[in-house]
């Protein structure tokens, strides 16, 4: 069955399923799942774990021989499985399933996955580990929600935020769930229990904004043109490889040139993001993206792109910074550059 993040502790208190799939892009709030999870199997006598990571080319004979290595003294073992792409392939999905399907209570099975999308939701050995045990979705905390977030940690941490306190947190850590946790465990050794300010946290806490590449994308495609730059500016004074911009924009220019073209095949724009791929939380931001622009307008930025990639590789003259910030301000204001 689907499992609510918040409903974890007090499931583990009753029942602990036989079988978990947790699965998200965010790190702390997965890991710190599988912690209660581990702990509570701890309880419950299960004293070793065996760990695989199933990339491309890994050979899910291992998982059967790990069900047929029955120990002597009968103990019992957690079996994780991490699928770094959500992807198990044919092979894997059929391993994973047999393993579920003949599952003994000396195993406790947890798979381990990045954010589901529609087709790995609707895939069989998805289907059968939530019938079988506990489907655990972990949902990205997003930045409208980051201070709640923040004020709530804060709070069971002994702390008393006012609201400067939480606001400047949340926007020094920029979405960095892992960073905004170690700020908050900072400030309760340095100030101890109990109430803190705005100033407190201006003189405790390390500005740890992360820039991320696809961060990026999004704040540019949501027509966010002052944060875009913001994070460009960033990546560019963590010594990122320009080479990473041009590819991540690359990709995403080409998406929606693609899916202009389209709408301009009267061919219907959600049925064209399904192929494409577009993850269904950014199809609003990318439909709005591409009602700011003209078809032409995307084609010079991809072409634009191309220029700057050169540039990053030392092919051709130019500052690919300076010219990838161009295209972000570009893909940010669409028509309204001009204005």
């Amino acid at each position: 069955m689907k499992l609510h993040a918040e409903k974890l502790s007090s499931q583990l208190q009753n029942n602990l399923a036989p079988c978990y799939l947790v699965s998200g892009d965010e790190h702390l709030l997965v890991e710190e799942a599988l912690d209660k999870i581990r702990s509570a199997a701890r309880e419950q006598g299960f004293e070793t774990r065996e760990s695989f990571v199933a990339l491309p080319n890994f050979n899910w004979s291992q998982l059967a021989a790990a069900a047929s290595n029955r120990s002597l003294f009968a103990d019992k073992r957690i079996i994780e499985v991490r699928l770094p792409t959500g992807k198990p392939g044919r092979e894997g999905s059929a391993a994973l399933c047999e393993f579920v399907d003949n599952l003994s209570p000396e195993f406790l099975l947890i798979v381990i996955a990045p954010r589901l999308n529609k087709s790995n939701k609707n895939s069989k050995w998805v289907k059968m580990l939530s019938a079988s045990g506990d489907h655990l979705p972990i949902w990205d905390v997003d930045l409208r929600e980051l201070p709640r977030w923040i004020s709530t940690r804060m709070r069971d941490a002994g702390l008393k935020p006012d609201r400067d306190a939480v606001r400047m947190i949340a926007d020094r850590v920029e979405g960095n769930l892992l960073a905004a946790n170690q700020e908050i465990e900072k400030l309760r050794i340095i100030l101890g229990e109990g109430a803190v300010t705005g100033e407190d946290v201006a003189n405790a806490v390390a500005n740890n904004s992360r820039y991320d590449v696809y961060k990026l994308i999004d704040a540019a495609v949501g027509g966010d043109a002052k944060r875009a730059m913001k994070i460009l500016n960033g990546l560019r004074g963590e010594g990122v490889e320009p080479v990473m911009m041009t590819w991540a924009l690359t990709q995403e220019l080409r998406v929606l040139a693609l899916l202009s073209d389209s709408v301009r095949n009267n061919v219907d724009l959600g049925a064209a993001m399904q192929k494409q791929r577009v993850w269904s939380n950014r199809q609003a931001m990318v439909r709005v993206c591409i009602g700011r622009h003209q078809h032409m307008e995307l084609l010079r930025l991809l072409k634009a792109i191309g220029r700057a990639d050169a540039a990053a590789k030392g092919q051709a003259a130019g500052d690919p910074w300076h010219l990838c910030a161009d295209i972000v301000l570009g893909l940010s204001l669409g028509g309204r550059r001009a204005a």
